[in-house]
């Protein structure tokens, strides 16, 4: 079953996101970030090229010939099948209702201090606790 792992309060998500995932690339994952919002996603895909001058997260969108082979798949599709998404092992949550979670081992929901990102976040807690998904919560609004 699904982990779950809830980052609530954090003061800026895409910098934060972009900070989960190069460790976890440095530790040899292989993620799926997931925004409904294409927009926004769009804007992940560009702050994962700049938010480090000095290093780069190799990534590709869902469906490219690549993904297989690079460890970061951006998708703002909930309903992507195996062949886009050819990882399972983490997914990052950074808005919308990922419906195709439970493929994967690890699921790290980024929930900002935004009013509206704290309640959807709410809602998706609620959600995963109703169907038995064990949770974790890491709190972040004392820190940068």
């Amino acid at each position: 079953m699904t982990e779950v792992h809830f980052y609530t309060g954090v003061a800026d998500p895409m910098r934060y996101a972009c900070e989960l995932i190069r460790r976890g690339v440095a530790k040899g994952r292989r993620l799926v970030v997931h925004d409904a919002d294409r927009q926004r996603l769009a804007r992940f895909d560009q702050a994962l090229w700049t938010f480090e001058p000095l290093s780069f997260i190799p990534h590709v969108a869902a469906g490219d010939a690549l993904a297989p082979r690079t460890p970061v798949i951006l998708t703002p599709d909930g309903d992507a099948g195996p062949e886009a998404l050819p990882h399972h092992e983490v997914l990052v949550n950074l808005g919308g209702e990922p419906k195709f979670f439970s493929r994967f081992d690890f699921l790290m929901e980024i929930v900002g201090r935004d009013p509206a990102d704290a309640e959807a976040g709410r809602r998706r807690w609620k959600f995963y606790k109703d169907r038995g998904y064990r949770l974790e919560h890491h709190p972040q609004e004392n820190k940068r």
